[in-house]
């Protein structure tokens, strides 16, 4: 199997890491989320490289890529902004600040925009919940937001 679209170097610490990994009780996790901080996400040919080296079907891979959060399958701009639609933002109108967002950014939930900047997450409870809605961009919290107040904050963010 050829890996000729990933970085060879970022290929190399992946296979060390996985040798490294290889042999101790549970390594499939760990090996994922390295492979993940080297190449920013488990893309196909990330899951393959990791199917190849550790003998471990590919469907297996990807059971695990798609069932736990924490992995991304495509790049992740370089800001993730989280709506929480949990009970409490739900009730206060959470969906209608995911709905402004999907107009200003462009992208639905679990995308990324074209320039590479944004990451739209629909999210469930972010402990805020006295503050509601709420989203998150990073590490920054935005509470009790209306709609208009959507665009102001991503220009923030683009600039």
């Amino acid at each position: 199997m050829s890996n000729s679209g990933l970085d060879k170097a970022k290929v190399e610490e992946l296979k060390a890491f996985i040798q490294e990994k290889k042999n101790a009780p549970g390594p499939l996790m760990p090996v994922m989320q390295k492979a993940q901080d080297i190449f920013g996400c488990l893309s196909f040919d990330v899951q393959q490289l990791i199917s190849d080296e550790m003998g471990i079907p590919m469907t297996d891979i990807y059971g695990v890529a798609t069932f736990y959060a924490q992995f991304a399958l495509e790049p992740k701009g370089q800001h993730v902004v989280g709506v929480c639609l949990g009970t409490a933002c739900y009730v206060k109108n959470s969906q209608k600040i995911l709905d402004e967002l999907e107009k200003v950014l462009g992208v639905a939930p679990g995308s990324t925009t074209k320039d590479g900047l944004f990451t739209l997450e629909a999210t469930r409870c972010l402990g805020c919940c006295g503050l509601a809605p709420v989203m998150m961009i990073g590490d920054q919290v935005f509470g009790r937001l209306v709609p208009e107040d959507v665009a102001g904050i991503i220009e923030k963010f683009r600039a």
